[in-house]
């Protein structure tokens, strides 16, 4: 493993939310954050493909799949943050850090960037992987990778197509997987990350990190800055609606619709 180059990654993340810090405190849109974020992830995936000494085919292909993500998710989040609001789980933090908001931000974005590494990390352990390429276990990894990736796209258009209708204003989507996981693009982007540990296997003694990758967006997107805050803002805006919502569809595993008396509403988030 180069520790050179990974000292380097790091700090390059750093400086990064260092600009997307600066970024929101500007223009008073937390939305850039997310989409800085998703581009500096992109580029220190690539990097990593190309410094790395594993297999070249493995290193073309990872380039290639996380170049895709990065460019996907950074542009939807772009798109969908020109001109918007600011979003309301960062605008809740920043309430309640009040005076202290602008330095409180400024650490919580370097935490995100010590979450980026982590991601980093898997993709280089991944690209490091000297094994003739492809085995049957990369191309199992890059199948997860492009239904991670279909699954999440198909799941934010169906969503930003619900947010035009009507019916937005007071409800909540459930048309397309949005039916059948109440984040289904955080599923999808989870699954995405379980790509990488596969790719890593047989690196060596230091593989098994990259399955901190899939365990950290698990813990992140379920636990902490992902459904929790997400469905409390639902909750405050939609009421009734989504709570119905919450008993008959699962939070984040795609599933069976639950049998509810409640009547069907149309939405999410």
């Amino acid at each position: 493993m180069d520790f050179s180059f990974l000292i380097f990654a790091a700090a390059g993340l750093s400086l990064a939310m260092f600009g997307a810090w600066a970024t929101q405190r500007r223009t008073g849109n937390s939305g850039w954050i997310d989409t800085i974020w998703s581009f500096a992830v992109g580029l220190g995936g690539i990097a990593s493909a190309i410094w790395a000494d594993g297999a070249s085919e493995r290193r073309i292909m990872i380039s290639v799949v996380i170049a895709l993500w990065s460019l996907r998710l950074g542009a939807h989040i772009g798109t969908r943050s020109k001109g918007a609001k600011e979003d309301p789980r960062y605008a809740k933090f920043i309430e309640q850090w009040g005076k202290a908001a602008s330095f409180r931000l400024f650490w919580f974005l370097q935490i995100q960037a010590a979450a980026a590494f982590v991601l980093v990390l898997a993709v280089y352990l991944a690209a490091s992987n000297e094994s003739a390429f492809p085995r049957i276990v990369d191309l199992i990894a890059l199948g997860i990778a492009v239904i991670a990736l279909a699954g999440e796209s198909l799941s934010d258009a169906q969503l930003a197509g619900f947010r035009k209708t009507p019916e937005a204003k007071t409800g909540v989507c459930e048309i397309g997987l949005w039916r059948y996981s109440r984040h289904p693009n955080y599923f999808f982007e989870w699954l995405f990350w379980c790509t990488w540990p596969l790719l890593a296997i047989d690196t060596g003694g230091w593989s098994w990190l990259a399955l901190l990758a899939p365990a950290m967006m698990y813990w992140l997107l379920v636990h902490v800055s992902g459904i929790p805050p997400l469905e409390e803002h639902m909750l405050r805006s939609r009421g009734e609606k989504f709570r119905a919502l919450q008993a008959r569809v699962n939070a984040f595993f795609p599933g069976p619709r639950k049998k509810n008396s409640a009547t069907e509403q149309g939405a999410t988030q």
